[in-house]
């Protein structure tokens, strides 16, 4: 009988190996994955490789968790996954891409909702007391663990939820500021750390884990106020490095190794993008962050008193010089994806191609919402991404010569008081010069101004033409306009 009882053990021992072999396995694969769907990421032609890598790598970390020894039950898990599924799937393939900045922001709010309650429980798990009365408690660098895991994961979600009202515009997108904003933000980032550290050197003092988990909660909230419209993919981006950074905590704090390299990654790849998004606009990551860009329309001394016209262009005149230009850069801002215009500049591009001209497209690195938005956009309308001039100073070489530059959409951009003006908010951001080509097309709903709030002196320059209304329709008469020509000649 003790021979049996050994060997039932043994082969108790050996599926047991297997199965954590199986499921280090599928971790391993997983993370192999998520590097390989990051490095394709960088290269346009690759993007849609990536997302496939990607989702491949997280299809066999879910299957390894689903494998682990650790799981009593799935009845939850089970209720969890149709949920989850009923709603997203759903979500995922009814949102319109103009709507996909909100609806990253919004998703980021809920997998940091999961990372947040995962570190509750697990602390109320550490200090429930046991059948003897007794509790296990934790130790000071699972606790460290915990507390960055619920620090960052509440921090990400009602800042995430906060991203998602600006941008879905429930909320003012203007910055939301009073006076010592910055300080008391700094002051309570403090007191949550001070928290953090009393919970990492006396684990089990309860007061300070909720007390930083409902400053946190705060944070996410003021944070995110006194942050304009105009920077939210640069706030969304952030609170993407806080999302990761909240799994790879819950990784060590559970012992999950994909979670920690997965986590990691994102952290580490939403931070950079922060910077270099920050970078783009010439400005410093503390600027974005606590600067209230855009809360005041900004005006130049040397604008005051001054009483300036644009002027606009019929769209037949502008369909016959399109017809006959050789060279065409079209310039897209959010204003062409709010207008789900993509469709009918492709085709615009087509009749212009067809009559002998070139096309390319300047694409500003933080036009849009989020970072490649109007990359994915143009993607999903068919247009070639070598037409596609993602560099600032590439991009200005071409309009140098252009016989016509296209603006759909687009403001701050191409704001020459970024480069003309000192007492510009835009001051020393790269920008697109569409005024050095020939002619200048801007296709604007009205009269407003853009994210940052000032005017833009483009819109009066001596070479600059207004066509004013929805761009989808602009662009429509203006294809209507040079098939016509076509079918005169």
């Amino acid at each position: 009988m003790t021979y049996g009882l050994l060997a039932l053990v043994a082969d108790s021992s050996a599926a047991m190996g297997a199965q954590d072999l199986f499921v280090q396995g599928s971790y391993l694969v997983a993370s192999i994955l998520f590097i390989l769907g990051l490095r394709s990421l960088t290269r346009p032609a690759d993007a849609r490789l990536g997302m496939q890598q990607a989702a491949l790598g997280m299809l066999f970390a879910v299957v390894g968790t689903l494998l682990n020894h650790e799981i009593i039950t799935y009845q939850w898990i089970i209720i969890g996954l149709v949920i989850g599924a009923a709603a997203g799937y759903p979500m995922a393939m009814k949102i319109e891409m103009t709507a996909m900045p909100q609806f990253i922001a919004f998703s980021h709010a809920f997998g940091a909702i999961a990372a947040t309650l995962v570190g509750i429980v697990e602390y109320r798990h550490a200090y429930a007391p046991g059948a003897e009365g007794l509790t296990p408690g934790l130790t000071g660098g699972t606790a460290a663990a915990l507390g960055f895991e619920v620090l960052f994961g509440a921090l990400t979600v009602t800042g995430s939820f906060m991203a998602f009202g600006k941008l879905q515009e429930l909320i003012t997108g203007r910055p939301i500021t009073f006076r010592g904003q910055n300080a008391l933000n700094l002051l309570l980032m403090a007191v949550a750390f001070g928290c953090l550290t009393m919970l990492v050197l006396h684990p089990e003092t309860a007061w300070a884990f909720y007390a930083m988990v409902g400053l946190a909660l705060f944070l996410g909230v003021s944070m995110v106020l006194p942050i304009g419209g105009g920077d939210m993919p640069v706030v969304v981006s952030l609170l993407n490095s806080y999302a990761g950074l909240a799994a790879a905590a819950t990784g060590f704090a559970i012992g999950n190794n994909v979670l920690i390299i997965a986590g990691a990654l994102e952290g580490a790849g939403g931070f950079i993008l922060s910077m270099m998004m920050s970078k783009a606009m010439n400005r410093s990551f503390g600027n974005v962050i606590f600067g209230a860009f855009g809360a005041t329309p900004a005006s130049s001394a040397k604008k005051v008193g001054e009483a300036r016209e644009s002027k606009t262009i019929t769209p037949e005149d502008a369909a016959l010089q399109l017809a006959y230009a050789g060279s065409v850069v079209i310039i897209p801002g959010y204003g062409m994806a709010v207008a789900q215009a993509q469709h009918v500049c492709r085709e615009l591009h087509e009749l212009i191609q067809k009559q002998g001209g070139d096309v390319k497209y300047a694409i500003h690195p933080v036009a849009g919402r989020m970072p490649g938005h109007l990359n994915v956009i143009l993607s999903e309308a068919g247009i070639d991404y070598g037409a596609l001039l993602t560099d600032v100073d590439d991009a200005n070489r071409v309009l140098n010569t252009a016989d016509i530059a296209v603006i759909i959409g687009a403001n701050d951009i191409v704001n020459p008081d970024a480069e003309d003006d000192k007492g510009s908010p835009l001051y020393g951001m790269p920008i697109f010069r569409p005024w050095t080509a020939r002619t200048v097309y801007v296709i604007k709903r009205g009269k407003g101004t853009g994210f940052s709030g000032v005017e833009n002196p483009l819109f009066f320059k001596d070479n600059t033409l207004m066509l004013y209304g929805d761009a989808k329709g602009v662009l429509g008469n203006l294809i209507k306009e040079i098939k016509a020509l076509d079918e005169g000649h």
